[in-house]
């Protein structure tokens, strides 16, 4: 499972411009199963994602796919972790750790 953290690298009036298409793209990994949850974070300087990918060099392919990366209005972080537990609504997430 993944932690994708975003932070603008512009003034908010340079992103605002690119968030329908930033929306479209939350939609279609929201809808292929990649993404779990999403949201700004409080103060507004970015966003977080939580995810689950087969590896972490997809993820970050996603990641830069974002209308704000192409855009260079945001930088990513990922931050890979196991998730050893889950709320039940997540159980089909649940990892075990390696051995």
């Amino acid at each position: 499972m993944f932690v994708l953290e975003l932070t603008y690298t512009a003034p908010i009036e340079s992103v605002e411009p690119h968030l329908d298409a930033h929306v479209e793209w939350l939609d279609r990994h929201f809808a292929d199963g990649t993404f779990l949850a999403s949201g700004r974070k409080n103060p507004r300087d970015g966003g977080v994602i939580i995810a689950v990918g087969e590896d972490r060099a997809a993820v970050e392919k996603i990641a830069a796919a974002d209308p704000f990366s192409t855009a260079g209005v945001c930088e990513y972080r990922v931050t890979e972790f196991i998730a050893t537990k889950t709320a039940p609504e997540l159980a089909p997430y649940k990892q075990q750790l390696p051995s």
